[in-house]
């Protein structure tokens, strides 16, 4: 599943982010693959916001599709 279609609250663990320099950008921001993440808030045709720890994170819903993610296990 991608990112855009996670829920409010959920707990996601990153699978894949395609893009180098998204990725990239990610890493300084203590986000990779295999980073599990809370789904803080959806916005409706816009920013999903993700928080790790007390940091987070607002990604656009295009850059959204692109990264793969799953529900992380408990």
């Amino acid at each position: 599943m991608t990112l855009d279609k996670v829920k409010r609250g959920q707990r996601i663990e990153i699978c894949k982010i395609p893009d180098e320099q998204v990725r990239a950008q990610a890493i300084r921001f203590g986000v990779c693959e295999g980073t599990v993440v809370l789904c803080a808030e959806k916005l409706p045709a816009g920013p999903i916001v993700i928080s790790k720890g007390w940091q987070e994170l607002a990604i656009g819903r295009g850059l959204a599709e692109k990264i793969t993610v799953k529900v992380a296990s408990a």
